[in-house]
Order: C-alpha cells, then structure tokens, then sequence
C-alpha cells in the first residue's frame, strides 16, 4: 500500500523528523486558505499522486505570491501528470500539498528498506539527492551508500554517522542528521513500511537538517496492525480491477498483455507468466486465488479478467496441494457460464483429485482446452490467442 507525500509527512512528523509547514489541498480555495495560513513570502504547490518524478513531470511549482498560489493550483489540480512512473496515460491530480518555501543549501538521498539478501533493513544514503537519483543509482551506484542494521540493536549511532559523514553532512549538522537517520529507521520498523524514502533530505542555509519529500510503502500482510495507516489509503491511486480483487481476497495485477492467467500460488503465478512469455505470448494479468479458492471466487476471477478489453484467452493453471482439483473444475463451469465465456480457455490441473477436476470439466460440455504440462498449457493459450 502506497500513500501521498503529506501523509508521509505526518508520519515522519510524528517520530520527530523535522519537515516544513503545509496543509494538503482539495480545492483552489483551499490551497489559497492553506497558503493563507502558512503566511509568505514563497509557497511550494506540490502534485498529489502515489508515483515520483512529480517535478520533472510539471507537478510541483514554486509561488510568490497569493494569486500565483491560486493560478498554479487551477494549472495543477485535475491535470493528468505524465511521469516515468505513471506510464505515457499520467495520473489525474486530485490533491495538492501547499507547504512553505525552504532555503536550500544540499539535497541528500535517505531510505530504509528491506534487503532479502542479508534478511536485514538495508539504510541507504546518497550525496545526490533530488530528482535524478535513478538516474545516479544507474550510472554511479557508488555514490549510493548502505548499511545494514542487526534487528537486536538497531541503526547505531556509529552506522548513521558513517552515513551522514560519507554523504557529506558537514560536522556541524552531523549530529542532527545522525537523529533523523536514526528516527526514520525507528519509523520504518514500527509502521512496518517496506520501503520509508526522504528523497531529498536537505541542508538548509542554517545548517538545520529537513526531510523536503516523503515516500512510504506498507506491507499489506501487516495492515490489520495499523488502523490509522490504512484511513490514509487512497482508492482513486489504484487500479479498479485490483480494488475488485482484493475484496475477495485475490492478488491481481494487471498487465499489458493478452492472455488472462488464473493461478493458486505467487511463485506458480509468476513461472506461469515466465512460460508464456517464453512460447511467444503476453500475460494481460498476475491473479493468485490462493489455497482457499472456492466457486464464487473463481468466478469472480474470471469477471475481473474479461473487463480488460484486452484479453483474448484465459489460462488457467492449478497445482492442488492444500487446494483441489475438483473444487477448481467446479468453479471453472461454474464461472464459464455465469460470464458467458467467449474467448479460448485452457486448463492445466495437477494434484490433488486431479482425475475428478479433469472429469468434470470434460462432462461439462463447455470448449475447454486440456493441457497436461505447463509447456503445453502455454503453447496452446498462445496458438488459441494466434
């Protein structure tokens, strides 16, 4: 789960992180009040939208002055920001944070997030902060410094100064960028973030350390800990279809391609999308219905499938472990018929009452396609898509 910068802010505020003064904005009218309120004699109007690259993208601007402020929320408010984020269709902005202006003296990069290969929270740190930072993990990844945190005692005073000192925080401003280093990783553990970013953290003319962006990213498995993470979730940010999905408990991405994919297990999901890529064809989706599938969420699947126009066959792949053959075939029919299925449908099952599910889509009259290996399942949903 994703949230808005100010809303990251309020997070980062909470844990004692120095960020500037603002108010989030629904309205023109309400980015003059915020302005208002904030008081002159430079206001920043910043886009809304859960995707980076806001400012490259024309969605944060800078005002001098009351009707600036007014003429620059007009411009912003309802424009669909195009950033690499967002895709080449852009995000409509429907939210606006006016904050107060900053001296700028250095922009740093901060972040926490989890690095599987150690099993520990990964801090990283850069002297290039600000809106080319992809562009200096790609070209210069030595300029992006981490340290990895033992979990027992947490970011170290040490660690977080190695940090600040190797980033170039002058000695100075070291020991505040020491306590923001170690406040976002406090952050990052409580909120149970996957990913806590300050992009850029700044310097400002009086050697004061200020988090000038925020980011966040929240492990959904642990949302139920956190009522007032989830208030903040933002449903014109997501896909519709992923919205319907997770109503019924199912994992669903949707993708570019053609051909629909209905799968129990995230690791099966994903070498099924691998398989068909490999015979020549494009998946249109990622959908886990997990070990508990029954009829109604098979059904379900497939409604959420066949609303992307682009779908043209669907694949369904099973593995009946702790989930049974039978009860997918039932929800195949099942599902087959309450959607009136019109485009070529391809079933592989393996396991558990496998014999039973391939018997009772075989009796069921409907033109399924029977597939024994995962090869031949994807090699006969990309020739019935051809």
């Amino acid at each position: 789960m994703k949230i808005h910068e100010y809303q990251g802010k309020e997070i980062l505020r909470n844990f004692g992180v120095p960020v500037p003064r603002g108010y989030p904005a629904f309205t023109v009218q309400e980015a003059i009040e915020a302005a208002q309120k904030l008081g002159g004699p430079v206001w920043v109007v910043k886009a809304q939208i859960h995707a980076g690259g806001r400012g490259k993208g024309g969605g944060v601007k800078l005002a001098r002055s009351i009707d600036e402020v007014k003429s620059l929320s007009e411009q912003i408010l309802g424009m669909q920001l195009k950033t690499h984020q967002t895709g080449p269709e852009g995000q409509k902005v429907r939210r606006l944070l006016i904050e107060e202006g900053a001296d700028i003296k250095k922009e740093y990069y901060v972040a926490a997030v989890t690095d599987r290969g150690t099993q520990r929270v990964a801090m990283m740190a850069s002297s290039e902060g600000g809106m080319d930072i992809e562009e200096v993990a790609h070209a210069t990844p030595e300029k992006i410094l981490k340290v990895f945190v033992d979990p027992a005692t947490g970011l170290t005073d040490a660690q977080a100064a190695e940090l600040a000192r190797g980033i170039g925080v002058p000695d100075g401003s070291v020991a505040q960028a020491v306590d923001v280093l170690k406040k976002l990783y406090q952050c990052y553990m409580a909120t149970d973030a996957s990913l806590a970013e300050i992009n850029p953290l700044i310097l400002e003319g009086n050697g004061n350390i200020k988090a000038l962006d925020a980011k966040f990213n929240f492990d959904a498995n642990a949302l139920f800990r956190h009522p007032e993470i989830v208030a903040y979730r933002d449903l014109d940010e997501e896909d519709p279809a992923e919205i319907e999905a997770s109503k019924f408990d199912l994992a669903y991405i949707q993708l570019d391609g053609n051909i629909g994919c209905l799968v129990n297990g995230a690791g099966l999901a994903m070498a099924t999308m691998d398989t068909i890529k490999l015979f020549g064809g494009e998946p249109a989706n990622f959908l886990d219905v997990g070990g508990g599938a029954t009829a109604e969420k098979v059904t379900e699947a497939f409604k959420i499938m066949l609303k992307n126009p682009e779908v043209k066959a669907i694949l369904v792949n099973i593995f009946g472990g702790i989930m049974r053959c039978d009860t997918i075939a039932d929800g195949v029919i099942v599902a087959s018929k309450a959607v009136g299925l019109k485009v070529p449908l391809v079933v592989r099952m393996k396991g558990t009452n496998e014999e039973l599910g391939k018997k009772m889509l075989a009796e069921s009259g409907l033109p399924i396609i029977a597939a024994d290996t995962m090869a031949e399942a994807a090699q006969k949903v990309v020739a019935a898509v051809k």
